[in-house]
């Protein structure tokens, strides 16, 4: 192998040329290309290499991956242009079309004429190009203004690549072309708004290498829609109270408080933030925050309003007929919400476990196919989906992929389906609404064609949705919407004391921890070392031996948190020695801290848009935050791990294992939309945050057959006093309140 300099986090760097472009793509810069080493290696690259041209001179920096079609790749994550020395690059690199106005004939022409000095002449003295039969005046000096455009060019990836990588620079180029670098230079700030990837502290960074004054209002600004915007990714809120966004900005960036509302005051006159006011108070919006949260008030209201009417002997009619089809006969609530559903536009429909939600879905699709009317089953999650398909009989898709979602740049996803391209169904039945936050539900909207009903369900004392808002809680709480919730145990569901147990928890008193013989176990531990190690028993021998071996592939361990010695971090070491030991002959990588090995149990932690999978039927792209697969082969010599999730495989290069964890072991948040046949919960001390009465109702009703506590029984109890909601700054239910 030839020669490479080794540099930082295990990253590699050589020098050479571009022998052939093989793949380039002009909007984003990626390319694929021969390259050809200083030491005579021709390798195949891959990258953002933006207006790469054969014969163009590189020294690159990245590292070595692995593609399952294509094989060994250098992987570029930055890299120096030096323009061709030598009269053969020169040509090699006119005649490739680098520039604007050469093409091959007329670059022999030129480099026969001046040789080794052709990049002078073409930028310092492009009259002397005139002298060459076929270059007119004109031609000469739109060749001398391109060559110096490619220039700029260089110049601009040169000045960022301290600050960005090239994906990120391509973009700021495009927008501004030469003048990239002065407009960055007068206001770093500038590029939070205009370029997509670069946020506050990026530009912060870059402002105070450039010593850019800490007080200046461009920055102050700049922080302050920074400050709402992680406040919406960190801790759910679509807005925040003035005053105390004022206040924050203030502390976070050292700036007084009268700094801070100048700042405000310009951002609102600028249209880059919005403000509602509430009972008095001002409540202050990033502009796509309140765009989402305006937009979906306003089509909920519109498709309440434009939903065709049925009449109400049609609609006793039908309910009566699926009741004699089915064999069922509906108990009054659930009657009600098939009403509702049938007369309204929006509907929503709640109720805990055993309460009969499934029952009510299956009986408006059996209506609404007697009425020949199109139906979309969705959910936010790939397992929710997959659940409620198997519960209806019917498909139902991720929200993401009813939409059509495609992907731009690997970042940012693009659906498909919007107000210029409705869905084509008129029904449309959401699952685990609680888990939509408030851009979903936009984009969502956004694809229901007037006239539609879109019916929610879920059960809104879950935890709210990982994302900003509080959708459903905000719809129910604003009273605007038909609303039912499903309340009656039913019969077989009764003897379940997991349904018995959720629902006493809901209602703040404390399950029953005595039982021996249900579906629902609590056993004691007093330290948190005798929890993990109990749990680690269940798992290895206990539940196995009593119930088969092949439980061990049932069993979810939910727990409140990452930290201590019963969170993620610690039981998923143990768990992983315990379930899965490393054996001789086993493959196994250890990337960073973390090993993995052929059989373990992963999670992939980001969305990945870009990553192809594979199955028996299809293939596709995109993984997605929360989906869990097992390792079911390692290749080193190749750099890649092949992780199957459900009927998906997908071949992961080594590079890409930041965005996997061991999954022996989730958090009750990563557990939201998942249904698991045993859930083991440890039971033991954690942040305050987390002692709450909703986060034990949510890991509970993740089980299916059965759900064992472990642990002290003080937490138990801890957790179901503790009826502490986790407080959102919203205002989609104001906004839907009458006369607001």
């Amino acid at each position: 192998m030839f020669e490479t300099e080794e540099r930082e986090g295990g990253k590699e760097s050589f020098s050479g040329s571009i022998e052939h472009i093989i793949y380039c793509n002009e909007e984003n810069g990626y390319a694929i290309c021969s390259f050809s080493t200083d030491g005579g290696d021709l390798v195949t690259i891959v990258g953002t290499l933006p207006y790469v041209a054969e014969g163009e001179h590189m020294t690159l920096t990245g590292s070595w991956v692995h593609n399952p079609k294509y094989g060994r790749q250098f992987k570029v994550e930055r890299f120096e242009k030096q323009l061709p020395a030598d009269v053969d690059s020169i040509l090699r690199y006119l005649a490739s079309g680098a520039i604007k106005g050469v093409g091959a004939k007329t670059a022999i022409k030129i480099v026969d004429e001046f040789g080794e000095d052709t990049f002078e002449v073409i930028e310092k003295h492009p009259e002397w190009l005139a002298q060459i039969s076929g270059i007119s005046k004109k031609k000469a000096l739109e060749i001398s203004g391109n060559f110096r455009a490619e220039a700029g060019m260089r110049s601009t990836m040169m000045f960022f690549r301290e600050y960005f990588g090239p994906a990120t620079t391509v973009k700021i180029y495009k927008k501004w072309g030469a003048d990239a670098v002065e407009i960055a230079k007068e206001n770093p700030y500038v590029l939070c708004d205009m370029i997509d990837g670069i946020g506050f502290e990026k530009a912060d960074a870059m402002a105070a290498k450039l010593s850019i004054d800490p007080a200046c209002e461009s920055r102050i600004m700049s922080g302050m829609k920074y400050l709402l915007s992680h406040n919406a990714a960190k801790n759910g809120h679509i807005c925040l109270p003035l005053d105390k966004l004022i206040e924050g900005t203030a502390q976070m960036l050292s700036v007084s408080i009268e700094k801070s509302e100048s700042a405000y005051k310009s951002l609102v006159a600028a249209g880059r933030v919005r403000y509602s006011i509430f009972d008095g108070t001002t409540y202050v919006y990033t502009k796509e925050a309140y765009d989402a949260e305006t937009f979906t008030a306003n089509k909920l209201v519109v498709l309440d309003n434009l939903c065709p009417k049925i009449g109400y002997e049609d609609i006793e009619r039908f309910i009566s007929r699926e009741e004699k089809r089915s064999g069922i006969e509906y108990a009054p609530l659930q009657r009600q919400a098939i009403k509702e559903a049938l007369d309204s536009g929006v509907m929503i429909l709640t109720g805990g476990p055993g309460t009969g939600k499934t029952t009510v879905v299956r009986a408006l699709l059996g209506i609404f196919e007697s009425m020949d009317m199109k139906v979309a089953l969705a959910a936010p999650t790939g397992r929710a989906a997959k659940r409620m398909s198997e519960a209806t009989s019917c498909e139902a898709k991720t929200i993401h992929r009813l939409l059509e979602m495609e992907y731009s740049d690997g970042e940012n996803a693009i659906f498909m389906r919007d107000e210029r391209n409705f869905l084509d169904e008129s029904i449309i039945i959401i699952d685990e609404a609680s888990m939509i936050d408030c851009f979903l539900a936009s984009s969502l909207l956004k694809a229901v064609k007037p006239g539609s009903r879109i019916i929610l369900i879920g059960d809104a004392d879950q935890l709210p949705s990982v994302g900003a808002g509080n959708v459903l809680r905000d719809l129910i709480s604003s009273g605007r919407f038909a609303t039912v919730c499903l309340r009656t145990i039913f019969r077989q569901a009764e003897k379940s004391l997991i349904v018995t147990n959720s629902h006493a928890i809901n209602d703040g008193i404390c399950p029953n921890l005595t039982a021996k013989d249900n579906d629902f176990f609590f056993m004691p531990r007093e330290s948190d070392r005798e929890i993990a190690m109990t749990i680690a028993d269940l798992c290895k021998n206990r539940l196995p031996r009593k119930y088969g071996a092949d439980t061990v592939q049932k069993i979810q361990v939910i727990t409140p948190s990452r930290r201590g010695e019963g969170g993620t971090d610690n039981l998923n070491l143990i768990l992983k020695e315990s379930l899965n030991p490393a054996e001789k002959g086993k493959k196994e990588y250890k990337h960073k801290e973390r090993v993995f090995r052929v059989g373990d149990r992963v999670m992939q932690t980001k969305n990945n848009y870009e990553l192809e999978w594979e199955s028996a039927y299809r293939s596709g792209l995109g993984v997605f935050n929360g989906d869990i697969g097992i390792v079911k082969d390692i290749d080193k010599s190749e750099q890649y791990i092949l992780i199957a999730f459900d009927d998906r495989n997908v071949i992961y290069d080594f590079s890409l294992l930041d965005d996997i964890d061991h999954a022996y072991a989730i958090t009750v948040h990563k557990s939201q939309g998942s249904e698991y046949p045993i859930v083991i919960i440890p039971m033991y001390a954690c942040p305050p945050m987390l002692m709450t009465r909703n986060l034990l109702y949510t890991a509970v009703t993740r089980a299916e057959k059965m759900v064992i506590l472990v642990g002290k029984e003080e937490y138990v109890r801890k957790m179901v006093e503790n009826n502490r909601q986790s407080m959102r700054y919203t205002g989609l239910a104001k906004r839907l309140l009458p006369f607001e």
